[in-house]
């Protein structure tokens, strides 16, 4: 089976009446985790993205005290879970900004952790992969956010 397109899926919707919109969101939810967080997301917390900014850089530091620093393999597997938690919420939101101000706290918790990445080449590329990332989300923001932004990805 072939998905619709982006296009097919707006003017399908455009068309139903609430009840039934209602009836899909529910059962888009009830497919799958990932749904049901992205539309608790847009429903409860779009309106205050600021503090849910900061509740994802609370769970992320609970995580890395969590972090199993007695050999590397673990604490990379560990740092690569809350990299894909945090890149999930990076999507829920859809900002540069919020994104680069993630990736800035994630790449300073991993600075903090205490875990000597430069002896793993692998943590050495996961943090350069982070910092591209963050400068490519930098870019693309207006010139009195990204002098903002400069002081932190300096600092890393």
């Amino acid at each position: 089976m072939k998905a619709a397109s982006i296009q097919e899926i707006k003017s399908a919707i455009n068309e139903l009446d609430s009840k039934k919109l209602r009836e899909v969101c529910l059962r888009l939810a009830k497919h799958k985790k990932e749904n049901k967080e992205l539309l608790s997301y847009l429903l409860f917390e779009s309106d205050n993205e600021e503090e849910f900014i900061q509740q994802v850089k609370a769970d992320m530091e609970i995580q890395f005290q969590e972090v199993n620093t007695s050999n590397l393999y673990f604490a990379k597997k560990t740092f690569r879970k809350i990299l894909r938690s945090t890149n999930k919420h990076i999507r829920f939101i859809g900002s540069k900004a919020a994104e680069a101000e993630l990736l800035i706290c994630y790449c300073q918790l991993i600075k903090k952790s205490g875990i000597a990445i430069k002896d793993s080449v692998v943590l050495m590329n996961l943090y350069k992969q982070q910092q591209k990332k963050i400068a490519a989300a930098v870019a693309t923001l207006h010139e009195d956010l990204q002098f903002d932004f400069q002081k932190n990805i300096e600092a890393l």
